[in-house]
């Protein structure tokens, strides 16, 4: 089925209309200071992707200079500038794009067919620098489901998840939160959603349950204008019988009213930039693969520069009531 029919078709989730959003997203940013003398500036920008979840359209590039837009690894788009001798102390730009986005929700159900997998799976059984699956992590994972009694994949990550979300605080307080460093996670106990989903995507991979990240912005519930401070990443797992799954750790964890409905689904005040970990850039980088890929990135030289100032900001075209 092609993109634009998933699209369409993903209108109509579990019985009743999916609720969807209409907005536009501004994301500027500003290399500065570049250092006097710099032979070679290379900055990446993440560019949102077309999927059965989201349509992005009007993508519009505003900056003086030569630019171009690439797919690399994990099919994540980019925006690539590469300055040869700039003369500037700083380089402005800004991605502006239009974006609807659905809710997903994907119905908790076995269907006799099955479903067949989207390419290789065995990608999203393998560790990440920050997320190993190693004999300890497993024997965390195991220790979580034996409690729960789970054999099948579903009751496996339903365990996982409900540990997570019971166990882990919602605490950007101190150092070390925020890496998604599984380590780090299971010791503190505390973090953003980055450390959240390093938990659940760890310990599901060491169950044998292929499970992905994903990262982009959030929009505030209430529809209108304003800026949005910073990122928000979420996960899948993928389920015999079921297909992609997808949850949301800590929004349950911030919001327990809401720990049914994140198991199974992502509202639609999102907009996903990227997936996965270790993220490999089009052109590739001369330094290390990126954590994760939500802000901007540059090298100066064939190494990482951090001098980058940046704003993001959306506007709701489309009020839409809420349920």
């Amino acid at each position: 089925m092609r993109p634009a029919l998933l699209f369409a078709a993903s209108l109509l989730m579990a019985g009743e209309p999916a609720r969807q959003r209409d907005f536009t997203f501004e994301y500027k940013a500003t290399v500065k200071d570049i250092p006097t003398g710099t032979q070679k500036l290379e900055l990446w920008i993440p560019v949102p992707h077309d999927d059965p979840y989201q349509r992005i359209t009007d993508v519009r590039v505003d900056t003086p200079y030569p630019h171009q837009i690439l797919t690399g690894d994990q099919r994540n788009m980019m925006l690539h500038l590469e300055i040869v001798q700039p003369k500037e102390s700083s380089v402005p730009v800004a991605l502006t794009f239009r974006a609807v986005r659905l809710e997903r929700i994907q119905p908790i159900v076995l269907v006799k067919t099955g479903i067949t997998p989207e390419g290789d799976l065995s990608r999203w059984l393998k560790p990440d620098r920050l997320v190993p699956i190693d004999g300890q992590i497993h024997a965390w994972a195991q220790e979580v489901v034996d409690a729960a009694h789970a054999q099948t994949d579903l009751e496996m990550a339903r365990a996982i998840y409900n540990h997570v979300v019971s166990t882990v605080k919602y605490d950007k307080t101190g150092k070390g939160w925020g890496r998604g460093d599984i380590y780090y996670a299971c010791d503190a106990r505390r973090g953003n959603c980055t450390d959240f989903h390093a938990i659940f995507i760890g310990y599901a991979r060491a169950m044998g349950i292929p499970a992905r990240f994903a990262i982009g912005f959030p929009l505030p519930v209430d529809r209108g204008e304003g800026k949005v401070a910073g990122y928000h990443c979420w996960a899948e797992f993928y389920a015999k019988g079921i297909g992609w799954v997808p949850v949301d750790a800590s929004e349950a964890a911030k919001n327990p009213a809401k720990r049914e409905y994140f198991f199974g689904a992502h509202d639609e005040n999102r907009v996903e930039l990227s997936k996965g970990r270790d993220v490999i850039l089009a052109p590739k980088q001369h330094g290390d693969p990126l954590n994760y890929f939500v802000y901007p990135y540059a090298e100066v030289d064939g190494k990482p520069y951090a001098n980058i100032e940046t704003g993001y900001s959306y506007r709701d075209l489309a009020p839409v009531a809420q349920r």
